[in-house]
Formats: structure tokens, sequence, C-alpha cells
């Protein structure tokens, strides 16, 4: 058997070579084509299959990006679908790009910028409803007034072209089916859409001549119903709005209420060592509501001013010694850069070293420009600096306020504040940024603040 293996394998052996030996060509002859087998390249993953290798929290975001700028009309779930796809391809498209349906950073971060502009256009922020314990993301800045009674709340434009309503009722034994029956035969509704679920149901259409978007359920006799009226010229603003309030209406629920997280008793973020004399510019939201800050090594800090606008603090620590300021003088705007900070003691076994993680930019020069991928739990406040070893700004970690469901975790998003902009907020606060030095992983410090 052995010897005929060998005889066998010896065989395939010399076919091979002599499948690639030429014979030699007699003058005036042409010679034959060697005959060649192409080699494939292997598959490439798919755009679902890149999807799907993402934590749930990262596609609640990319879900909801892409319903904010008109892209994705479906369930904002964090689920993979056809649907999540295509609306990456059309969004490509629209940008001018090539239709992968796979986003790279770029565009990932360009994607998140607009989205958040859309959503700070309409006042985008998820409430509680008093009288119900309902959680609901209301466009503020189109619905300002807000009147409540025992049966539910109403948000509305100073002049009616947006209603919200969430009104709440008594019903015996009411199933998703006879609630939507029900509502169909409002006075001057007429339904083009109904989606019937056991535990929700959804209807949409005109009601006299305004759009209405309506989402109920119930639990118990207890009956809770968020409708959406609008004007049909407002409809290209509010569409992507409505949504996001669909998905992010929660009836019952049952945890936490969504909306910022809860602040954490102790929390960490990256500090930047400004002047000689002990200023230290950080994260606002990192240093908010502290019984007490402290400078890692250095002690005890001062909260002198904030920026509310670009969530900057400034911070002073006094008769420290041998510290080295940062040189903020900046250098040419460029999309990628080095975020240099100090993780949180979880992420490296109750350590402090300093670390460094590249980012890229979605755009370069002025204001706040998210930053992808987003750093760890601790990096809030870190210096981020271009390819030149020049200071480029400061990253800040901020949730994504994702129009997703109440049991989600949202994904983290980081945006750079330019470094123009915190030379104006130090030069406004009257601190000389007097830094010589280009070395950011010696002018970081580790910002502790303990809450209540």
């Amino acid at each position: 058997m052995r010897s005929m293996l060998a005889a066998t394998l010896m065989f395939a052996a010399a076919t091979g070579a002599n499948a690639q030996m030429t014979t030699p060509q007699l003058p005036g002859t042409k010679p034959k084509p060697v005959q060649t087998v192409p080699i494939r390249p292997p598959a490439l993953q798919t755009p679902a299959a890149t999807a799907d290798a993402m934590a749930q929290a990262e596609r609640l975001s990319l879900q909801s990006d892409l319903a904010w700028v008109g892209q994705y009309n479906g369930a904002i779930t964090g689920d993979v679908s056809a649907r999540l796809v295509e609306a990456i391809k059309e969004y490509q498209k629209a940008k001018g790009g090539k239709a992968t349906g796979v986003l790279n950073p770029q565009e990932r971060a360009a994607l998140a910028e607009t989205a958040r502009r859309k959503q700070d256009s309409v006042g985008w922020k998820i409430v509680t409803e008093m009288t119900s314990g309902a959680r609901l993301g209301i466009p503020s800045k189109l619905v300002p007034q807000q009147a409540t009674d025992a049966n539910g709340s109403k948000w509305t434009s100073p002049t009616g072209t947006v209603q919200v309503l969430l009104s709440r009722r008594k019903e015996a034994n009411p199933t998703t089916a006879k609630l939507a029956e029900a509502e169909k035969k409002e006075p001057g509704r007429k339904v083009d859409y109904t989606v019937v679920k056991p535990d929700f149901f959804v209807l949409s259409g005109l009601q006299g001549l305004k759009k209405f978007y309506l989402r109920g359920t119930s639990r118990g006799d207890e009956v809770r119903i968020m409708t959406i009226l609008y004007d049909q010229a407002t409809e290209n603003t509010v569409e992507p709005v409505v949504i996001a309030m669909s998905s992010a209406f929660n009836a019952f629920p049952s945890g936490p209420q969504a909306g910022p997280p809860p602040r954490k008793t102790v929390e960490y973020g990256t500090g930047i060592v400004v002047s000689d004399d002990g200023a230290i510019l950080t994260d606002r939201l990192v240093t908010d509501s502290c019984l007490a800050i402290t400078i890692a090594g250095y002690g005890s800090a001062d909260r002198l001013a904030e920026d509310r606008e670009h969530d900057l603090a400034l911070l002073h620590i006094y008769g420290a010694r041998g510290l080295e300021p940062l040189n903020l003088a900046a250098g040419a705007a460029k999309t990628s850069v080095d975020v240099i900070g100090i993780a949180d003691p979880q992420s490296q076994g109750g350590a402090a070293g300093v670390s460094s993680l590249k980012a890229t930019l979605a755009s370069v020069g002025g204001g706040d420009s998210p930053l992808s991928p987003p750093p760890s739990v601790g990096f809030s406040g870190s210096p981020a600096i271009d390819g030149d070893g020049k200071f480029a700004g400061i990253a800040l970690l901020k949730p994504a306020m994702v129009a997703g469901p109440a049991t989600s975790v949202p994904a983290s998003q980081a945006v750079m504040v330019s470094a123009e902009t915190v030379r104006d907020f130090l030069k406004a606060n009257g601190v000389a940024a007097n830094g010589t030095s280009t070395d950011a992983k010696a002018a970081v410090v580790r910002v502790i603040c303990v809450r209540k």
C-alpha cells in the first residue's frame, strides 16, 4: 500500500513538472502557449458579516445615525439586516463614494458627525413622562412647549405645526388588535399603514391636514399611546425624527431610565498640564458634580472655569513642582492623530500607565470633529497629537444618544475639540499657556473625581 501511494505521488509530481516544461522550439515555429491556472483571491467578507462582527451597541449607533440622515427607515434594534446594508450603500452613494456596504473610518466618522448635527438641530433628548414613567425621545427644539395632566403629556411647537402626545388610559382586557381597530376609527383619521404585533401596534397616515404616526401598547389594564402629528410641509425635517422616536419609545420601562448614564461614584479622566504654575485642561463632564477632584501624584485640584459648549474644564493645582506643560502651538491640519492618555485603572490592572492610540478625524479645521475609533474609558481629556508631533486638540469621550431599545447600552463616541478652541478658552480665563514641552506623555496627568 505504501509503495502504491509513493508511486502515485511521484507520478503526480512528475506530471506537474512536465506540464511546466517547454519543448525546445525549432527555428521558424511558434511556441505553444503554456497552460496556466488562474489564482483566485480568498472570498472577501460580506457587508452583513462585517456588521455581524460589530458589538450590538456599535450597530445600534450605526442604525441610529443612518436613520438621522434619512437613509434607514427600520426599527433601531442593533440587529443585522439587508435593510441596514442597503442603507449603508445608499449613504455611500449619496456622498459620491463606492457603495461597498462597509463604512471606512472616515465615512463612519462623517456619518456620526452629520447625525449629531441633525440631533442638535432638533434638540433631541431622552425624557421620562412624569405621570406614567414612559420613556420617549423628544425633539425639544421642535416642540418646546409642554403640558401635563393625569392623562399624559403633550409637547407642541409654538404654531402647532408639530405635536407629540403621550396618552394613558384604563381599559378592560385590552389587546393590540382591539386597540388598533379603535384608534383607526378616530374622527378625521385616514390610515394607510398598519402593523399589529402581540406587544405593540403602529398606525400612520393622515389626520385632517396633518400626517400622523402612532405607536401604542398595554400592560394589564393600562394603555399607553404615543402620537406624533405634523404638517406635511415639515415632512423632510420630522420623518427622520419619527423613526428615532418610534424606536426610543418604551411605554413600560422596567429598569433604569434611558438617557444620560448615571454618573460614577469615582470617575477617571486625563488632564493636560498647560502652564508651569499648575493649570490643567480636562473634560468638563468628568469633573462635573465632584465632591473632590484629585490629580494623581499631586493632590487636590480646584475647578476654576468651564466651557459648556465644548465641554472643557480648567483645573488648578497649587504648589506642584516638576510640571512639564505641553506646547499648545498647533501644526498643519491633519486627519490622523495619536491620542495620549491614561486609561481607567480597571483597564490596566490598577496601574496608571500612559498609553497611545491612533484615531482618525472626520474633518479638520476649527470646531469639534468626531474621532474614530473612540478611545477607552479614562482617556477623556487627552491631548491629540498630529503626525508632526504638534498639538491638534483635546479628545473627549461621550455616550452616544442613540434612539434604540431601553435595555440596550449605547456605544460611546468621541470628538476632538480643536487646538484653536482650546487656546481661546484658556486665553478667556487668563491662562498663559507657556508650555514648551513636545512630550505629550510627560504632560498628561490622571484626573480623579469623587462623587456621593
